[in-house]
């Protein structure tokens, strides 16, 4: 078992082994404390997982479980589902000295966090990560969030959690196509801090799966530490994210987040490379990376739709937009173009040749 220390405005852990969710229950009463847990998960892992995190908890001596199961999907982490649950925790009379945990995906992580940010202005979080995506990304560095029509994650907050306990194990019941959401966001890694890291993703993942997350988390863990909340350099993290969260919004969110940020990082390094920030050897070699991990690497969303997208997204300042451009495999550099400039990068980025 690893553990990574996340110091931020909060201090907490981050434990990566096999195992862990029989033992949840301990890890988040020494963390957390309280009396009573609402454990918050989607109506697949619920059904996996929550029986098991459930027993635990109890045993550890939370007096009180109570739960909120939803639809799985990107479709539910909207303003009235947040309702829902806000409802929920007032119902299940927690206090702020009681603890929400979030066991699934990048979609519970956002919307119980969000809640538990909010709830009687702040109570305790506990990050139970379920997905790759998860565990190396979405449920470390405090971002919390629920969609709007108009863009993804518009309505959200920073709020770190107490503890993170990412089971290996769990991604044995995973399906293939979700655990390829995960490696896309492993790739970015790489991208933009590590190199080593990105050699590594050649080599067999699941013979050293907890190094590899924990690598991952130690690459966000630094950046977040910088940089909490995401006015500078924290932005790095964001490399393939404006394309595909327009890619995402176009799709009604059908597309998975992790297969839009790929082609985002294919389109984002072709426009780098044809503009001189890279050579063509990063592009390269970051689209035969996405096609080793049957990632995809084009997209038919018209440019101009991409840009409309655009317009809500959260690194824009007026009428400029801060993109991530990879000047090498470890490397990347933040660029601010005009939304004009914007739409003929992304256009050089679609061009095939």
């Amino acid at each position: 078992m690893i553990s990574v220390t996340v110091n931020t405005s909060k201090e907490y852990d981050v434990w990566i082994g096999g195992g862990l969710l029989p033992q949840a229950g301990g890890k988040v009463m020494a963390a957390c404390g309280g009396e009573t847990a609402a454990l918050v998960s989607d109506d697949i892992v619920n059904k996996i997982y929550g029986d098991t995190v459930e027993r635990s908890l109890k045993a550890a001596g939370y007096a009180t479980v109570a739960r909120f199961v939803f639809p799985h999907g990107e479709q539910s982490k909207t303003i009235e589902m947040y309702t829902s649950l806000l409802n929920a925790l007032a119902e299940a009379k927690l206090t702020r000295s009681d603890v929400v945990v979030a066991l699934g995906g990048g979609v519970t992580g956002d919307l119980a966090g969000f809640a538990a940010a909010t709830y009687l202005r702040g109570v305790r979080l506990a990050q139970i990560p379920t997905s790759l995506l998860a565990m190396v990304d979405s449920s470390v560095g405090g971002k919390t969030a629920v969609n709007l029509p108009v863009g993804k994650n518009q309505a959200g907050a920073f709020y770190q959690p107490d503890i993170v306990l990412c089971d290996v194990d769990a991604l044995q019941t995973l399906p293939a196509e979700v655990f390829k959401d995960g490696c896309a966001e492993m790739i970015k890694h790489g991208i933009i801090a590590d190199a080593g890291l990105f050699a590594m993703l050649t080599e067999p993942l699941r013979l050293r799966m907890e190094e590899i997350i924990a690598r991952n988390v130690t690459i966000k863990r630094d950046v977040v530490a910088m940089d909490e909340r995401d006015t500078g350099i924290r932005q790095l993290l964001n490399f393939g994210h404006t394309i595909g969260h327009g890619i995402e919004k176009h799709s009604d969110y059908k597309m998975p987040h992790g297969k839009a940020v790929a082609i985002g990082m294919s389109i984002t390094s072709r426009g780098a490379w044809r503009m001189g920030f890279c050579g063509e050897e990063c592009h390269t070699g970051i689209v035969d990376m996405l096609k080793r991990f049957g990632l995809p690497h084009e997209t038919g969303v018209p440019p101009e739709r991409l840009v409309e997208a655009a317009l809500s997204d959260k690194k824009r300042s007026g009428k400029q937009i801060t993109e991530v451009l990879p000047e090498r495999i470890g490397k990347c550099v933040l660029h601010s173009f005009s939304l004009e400039e914007l739409e003929d990068f992304i256009k050089l980025g679609m061009q095939e040749g």
